[in-house]
């Protein structure tokens, strides 16, 4: 199964955030399918985010976490 999630980057102190496509069962920093965006959680400001990709991959199954689907809201409304 696929998931839509966040995945981790940057340094101690300094997080910073992709939008990934990765198969479920791969650690959250794992090898991804696709990269679909970023997220500065520092700042609270969505980088990029490529809504038609994330809509893409939900209509052939995959799932997105709790925390990407506020990022499509907030990056709807923008």
């Amino acid at each position: 199964m696929v998931k839509i999630r966040l995945s981790r980057t940057g340094v101690k102190n300094r997080p910073y955030n992709r939008i990934v496509a990765v198969d479920s069962r791969k650690k959250r920093d794992g090898a991804c399918i696709e990269t679909l965006g970023s997220y500065d959680p520092l700042r609270h400001e969505i980088l990029s985010i490529d809504l038609d990709g994330i809509n893409r991959w939900i209509a052939t199954g995959a799932q997105p976490t709790d925390a990407v689907i506020k990022l499509m809201k907030l990056a709807k409304k923008a």
